[in-house]
Parts: structure tokens; sequence; C-alpha cells
């Protein structure tokens, strides 16, 4: 059996800018968007908040939620994030 994956949604405020991404650990994952490890999107527009995330029992099948989810509108994605995460909470806080 494989490890486990995890497709997420980050935000930067409340109906902010979204990112969707995937990862085999999402604690880690989440802590260096936190600390501002990775160059590029996440770290110029300040998305750092855990919204929303799924687990899967692959890595394989996140991926496959991911490209579905990166096709969603995003008014779908806010829909994702307000029926899991309605106060848009870091859910970081609470892995």
């Amino acid at each position: 059996m494989g490890k486990k994956g995890y497709t997420y949604i980050l935000f930067n405020r409340k109906n902010g800018t979204l990112y969707v991404g995937v990862t085999s650990d999402l604690k880690g994952r989440l802590l260096k968007h936190k600390n501002k490890d990775y160059d590029g999107f996440t770290k110029k527009y300040g998305v750092d908040k855990l919204g929303y995330f799924e687990e899967h029992t692959s890595v394989r099948l996140a991926i496959e939620r991911e490209k579905k989810l990166k096709r969603f509108h995003r008014i779908k994605k806010i829909e994702l994030i307000e029926h899991q995460n309605p106060e848009w909470k870091d859910l970081f806080f609470s892995l």
C-alpha cells in the first residue's frame, strides 16, 4: 500500500486569493508555505492559510483530484471551503 495523498486549498484572506495543491505530507508542505520556502505564487500573494483539504488513499488519487479542483470555477472552490470551514479559519492549527 502506498502513501496517502492530500489535496488542499490555501487562501490569504476570506474570499481572497486561492491556491490548489497536492502532497503526501500535509503538515510538512503547509509549514513550507507558511515559512515562504517556495518561491512563486504562494509566496508572492501570501497564500498560506489552509482553508480546505481532502485525504486520499494514494498520491495518485490526490493528483487526479487536484487536477479536477484546478478546473473548478472560483465560486465552486469557495463553496468547498465554506462547506468544510464556514468561518475561514486556518485549518493548519487543527491538524
